[in-house]
């Protein structure tokens, strides 16, 4: 009997970490006898085996090969597991919420064990065999060890409040698990920001954010500073191995090349955090919008004027500049079935009621009325350069005055044209609608915006090859849309209606966008 590379009906991975303690040896064996393959049963999805073998790790369809040895599963006994493991914010209620509608719709009696403070289990049995089809573990800790869970082949998704480092996607490469920097390997499952919040009793009502993020770098100290009293600024902040306090860095402080202040207080939990910030007069932190507890939340402003505070559709447009979206990330393995209809359940409309629900932001496009827009004309009129006319600005009025303004907007990585991570989730919503018919006989337009610096003219440029990248990359991933009934079309304004002040980095993002116009 030959034995040979499982190429000839297998994907192959190099896998360069040990296997889980549970693995046994199998022998899968083609259906004529001819080809034989020994390996480490990694798992088993009711579809495809994953090996361990001397030719690395091997992905095998099942309907092809019987299984031999002690480590082969029951094919009718099968119980798909799906193990997800990180940020114990997304764990506590997001996914345990999500699973619950999802079983409802699915068919599904639900059952949950709680097995320690960090461990539960979800079971779900067919309401018609009553056999249980499917078993959900989530372990809740923080995003770092949710990788590191992955890594170990001990989950298949992870729960993360930030981006994977660059060194975690190195090493799941290595590992075989893919690219999770590629389009694929995660998903934004729901939104969330990252609110300043005071003590009751502190008056400051706004902060700028270049002011925001000297005090929590530490080269403002002082109240004094920011029009206060005399009195040292205590910064709180989650432990840094927490997602939060990661994104913190990421979102407010990685821009301007700085770090958190070494005199900051840290904290094990985000109720510990906003606790202390109560009872800290002089005690500054930055939250989860759904954790502010009693805390007092501050708006985040521009020396110029501009104001806003976290609310759902700034956090969906990503007006509000410290978003933080709340991923799921996966490998590049074949998930079983019921994992595959579950991660198409969580983009589902029913789902996004779930996430709301649960306190948090979804990703549900809102429709907001040029009535509702009058501060940002206001804003555009009165904050308009030199080199932006009446006549510009009276064609935006024109051209957007009868349209309403969609909450899925796109937005740039600092000093990149990649899409950022809402941005490319929002790529993926927008292509589904259409591919759904949503948007069929409407009118979709791509109106490119951009900061003030430099010349208007080249800044309408830019903005309108923006508009027209979002609106490639959105027809490139609606694969089975019908565009012969959409009408999806560019335009661009450049600086006419800027967000934010353009004398920071948050601001200068935030005036880079595309939004989409509706009619």
């Amino acid at each position: 009997m030959a034995t040979v590379r499982a190429a000839v009906f297998a994907a192959l991975f190099l896998l360069g970490f040990s296997v889980p303690v549970w693995a046994q040896d199998v022998t899968l064996i083609s259906q004529d006898e001819t080809v034989e393959i020994s390996g480490t049963l990694l798992g088993f999805d009711g579809e495809y085996y994953r090996l361990d073998t001397i030719y690395g790790e091997l992905t095998v369809d099942g309907s092809g090969v019987k299984c031999e040895g002690p480590g082969c599963p029951s094919l009718e006994d099968y119980v798909a597991e799906l193990s997800i493991s990180g940020a114990a914010s997304m764990g506590e209620v997001l996914l345990p919420a999500l699973i619950e509608v999802f079983a409802q719709k699915s068919g599904h009696a639900l059952t949950r064990e709680v097995k320690d403070d960090s461990h539960s289990e979800f079971i779900l049995t067919d309401r018609v065999t009553q056999k249980v089809t499917a078993r959900f573990h989530i372990r809740k800790s923080n995003t770092d060890e949710g990788f590191a869970d992955l890594l170990a082949n001990e989950a298949d998704l992870v729960m993360s409040l930030r981006e994977v480092r660059e060194n975690e996607a190195w090493l799941a490469r290595e590992a075989g698990l893919g690219n999770l920097r590629a389009a694929g390997r995660s998903r934004v499952l729901a939104l969330d920001a990252l609110v300043p919040i005071l003590s009751p009793g502190n008056p400051l009502d706004r902060i700028s954010t270049p002011d925001l993020a000297q005090v929590f770098s530490g080269d403002i100290s002082n109240w004094a500073q920011l029009g206060g009293p005399d009195a040292p600024i205590t910064v709180h902040v989650r432990d840094s191995k927490a997602g939060l306090g990661q994104a913190v860095e990421d979102r407010l402080l990685g821009p301007v090349g700085k770090a958190i202040t070494a005199d900051s207080v840290r904290h094990l939990s985000d109720q510990a955090l906003a606790d202390a910030v109560v009872a800290d007069p002089f005690g500054i932190g930055l939250a989860s919008v759904t954790e502010i507890g009693n805390a007092k939340p501050v708006a985040l402003s521009g020396r110029c004027g501009f104001a806003l505070g976290a609310e759902r559709k700034t956090i969906k447009t990503e007006d509000y500049p410290l978003t933080a979206p709340m991923f799921l990330y996966l490998p590049a393995r074949r998930l079983p079935k019921v994992a595959r209809e579950f991660l198409s359940f969580t983009r589902s409309e029913s789902a996004q009621l779930v996430i709301r629900r649960a306190g948090f932001t979804d990703q549900g496009v809102e429709e907001i009325s040029i009535n509702d827009q009058g501060d940002r004309f206001a804003n555009a009129i009165a904050r308009s350069g030199d080199e932006i006319g009446l006549a510009e600005l009276q064609r935006m009025v024109q051209v957007l005055g009868e349209m309403r303004r969609l909450t899925t907007t796109f937005r740039f990585e600092t000093g990149s044209a990649r899409l950022d991570a809402q941005s490319r989730s929002n790529v993926a919503q927008l292509a589904q609608a259409l591919e759904s018919g949503a948007y069929d006989t409407r009118r979709l337009l791509f109106v490119g915006f951009s900061d003030g610096e430099g010349p208007a003219s080249a800044n309408q440029a830019i903005a309108l090859r923006r508009a027209e990248a979002v609106r490639e990359a959105v027809t490139k991933a609606a694969e089975t849309a019908n565009f012969e009934r959409l009408d999806m079309q560019v335009d661009a304004f450049g600086e006419a209606m800027p967000m934010a002040c353009d004398d920071s980095a948050w601001g200068r993002q935030v005036n880079r966008r595309v939004e989409v116009w509706l009619r």
